[in-house]
């Protein structure tokens, strides 16, 4: 499903800057954007004053970031300071100009048949969260993260979920995928929906294929643009090649040989 966002971009401000854990959650006030972004839809983001100003003149593009909330004119976005763009992100402070463009992209699409199955993993819960809040109880959500620094993000979902983490020191010691593993063995009739890093994205593919169960994936990739001009964000499908920016970055898995394709992030 999409949304879609105004023609350019527009400059809007920082509302709050909140600290949960190993992530930063970043809140902009968006008045003049679409009151109805889609689960899974993206936004291209740039701060307003040093975007291009850093060491070698980084960071050069804007930053594709999955919305994890939107509510009452504010759309919030799920940060890790690992990089030229993401570290000038971070340092943003309420009232900083902050540059949008969005809601690009394809979103979630509601399950045909089964249950919802939710699963995110590390900064990947983004679109997880938000397509959490509006399925509601029904849906079932499954969290994988670093550890217990990172797992706090957890504590953002409103209906509960459930945990793993790689080193054991938050919920299960497990990865996400062993959680999913599982319910389905439980209960099949499901339809997944997925977000993380690719290995993440590729073991949920197979998972589901194994199975026959229908699997919704957002994907990531490099982006310049957001509205298919680069061809930077490109990935192979088994029906020929499609620009994750506006055919995805939710993409059915079972178009897919693989999740695992080259330029993605993580």
């Amino acid at each position: 499903m999409r949304t879609l966002a105004p023609f350019g971009r527009r400059l809007a401000r920082v509302a709050a800057v909140e600290q949960i854990g190993g992530y930063a959650l970043l809140w902009a006030e968006d008045r003049d954007g679409p009151p109805d972004p889609r689960p899974g839809q993206f936004y291209m983001l740039a701060a307003e004053e040093r975007w291009g100003a850093g060491a070698d003149e980084r960071p050069w593009l804007p930053r594709a970031f999955s919305y994890c909330r939107a509510e009452a004119g504010r759309l919030g976005f799920i940060l890790e300071d690992v990089g030229p763009g993401t570290h000038r992100l971070a340092e943003l402070a309420a009232g900083d100009g902050l540059w949008l463009t969005g809601p690009l992209g394809v979103g979630f699409s509601a399950p045909a048949a089964g249950r919802p199955l939710l699963v995110g993993g590390g900064i990947g819960v983004a679109p997880i969260l938000c397509w959490s809040d509006e399925l509601g109880p029904a849906a079932r959500v499954l969290l994988g993260f670093r550890s217990a620094a990172y797992a706090q993000a957890a504590a953002l979902f409103r209906s509960d979920a459930t945990t793993a983490t790689d080193d054991g020191s938050f919920g299960r010691a497990a990865y996400v995928t062993e959680l999913l593993r599982e319910e389905l063995d439980g209960d099949g009739d499901a339809t997944v929906y997925a977000c993380g890093p690719p290995p993440m994205l590729e073991a949920v593919r197979a998972l589901c294929a194994e199975r026959g169960v229908g699997a919704q994936l957002a994907m990531e990739s490099g982006m310049a643009c957001g509205f298919g001009a680069c061809f930077g964000c490109v990935v192979p499908t088994r029906e020929g090649y499609v620009r994750l920016c506006v055919d995805g970055p939710v993409v059915e898995a079972a178009a897919l040989e693989t999740a695992l394709v080259a330029g993605s992030g993580h």
